[in-house]
């Protein structure tokens, strides 16, 4: 069994979050965008629970109708777009409901999320759906920010020292930028594949390389001389 643990949004998640109520105005969400520089705010209700969120393309639509080109309005095909072009509130504005993750959520799934929803960041909730902060798609790429040597570490604990145990194979691994090789003698070439899986799913690996030899144990080795 392998022993190490992916990292979980809240390794990675930003905890202070700029954040709306339903009544906001049209001005007061543009303005919060602009001070905080992000591109989508969580809408709150109560205590700080999720409701939706407002994002710039939610705010585009206002900007396309005040075009007096009638042309240029048959370009809001979409009724939601119409909807949105007279929104003065987030409450109107909104997309709802919001498409958040928890903090326990491995970086994996919230990439895919991000990825599938084509969006560039989620609010992070606890299970009733009160706000504990947002993800975006620089705090995924954070990881890749670990260093070599941690993550060689990580791979001869977990990855080689079960694949490939001493004294039968002689495994050596060796990180550069991220991208892992390993060198040396090993027992059976047929594991490389289940090595290269394994070693990926490491947080922080960007490629594996292989310069392995097959290495028959001497017994073997006696019977073909």
């Amino acid at each position: 069994m392998m022993h190490g643990s992916p990292h979980i949004v809240s390794d990675v998640m930003t905890h202070t979050v700029a954040a709306i109520g339903r009544n906001a105005t049209f001005k007061e969400i543009v303005r919060m965008m602009h001070d905080w520089k992000v591109s989508a705010l969580p809408v709150l209700e109560g205590e700080g629970r999720v409701v939706g969120v407002v994002s710039e393309a939610d705010l585009l639509p206002k900007e396309e109708f005040r075009d007096s080109d009638p042309d240029r309005r048959t370009q809001l095909r979409r009724l939601s777009d119409l909807a949105k072009a007279g929104a003065v509130t987030a409450g109107e504005l909104m997309s709802s409901p919001a498409l958040t993750v928890q903090a326990d959520t491995t970086l994996a799934q919230a990439a895919r999320t991000l990825a599938r929803a084509r969006v560039k960041r989620l609010p992070v909730v606890d299970e009733l759906g009160m706000l504990q902060g947002i993800v975006s798609r620089a705090d995924l790429l954070k990881v890749f920010l670990r260093d070599d040597e941690d993550i060689a570490e990580e791979v001869r604990r977990e990855v080689v020292s079960y694949l490939f145990p001493a004294p039968a194979s002689a495994v050596r691994v060796a990180v550069r930028e991220g991208v892992v090789k390993l060198g040396g003698r090993m027992r059976d070439t047929s594991l490389v594949p289940v090595a290269a899986r394994l070693i990926r799913a490491v947080e922080g690996v960007v490629d594996v390389e292989f310069d392995l030899s097959e290495h028959a144990p001497a017994a073997a080795r006696g019977t073909l001389q």
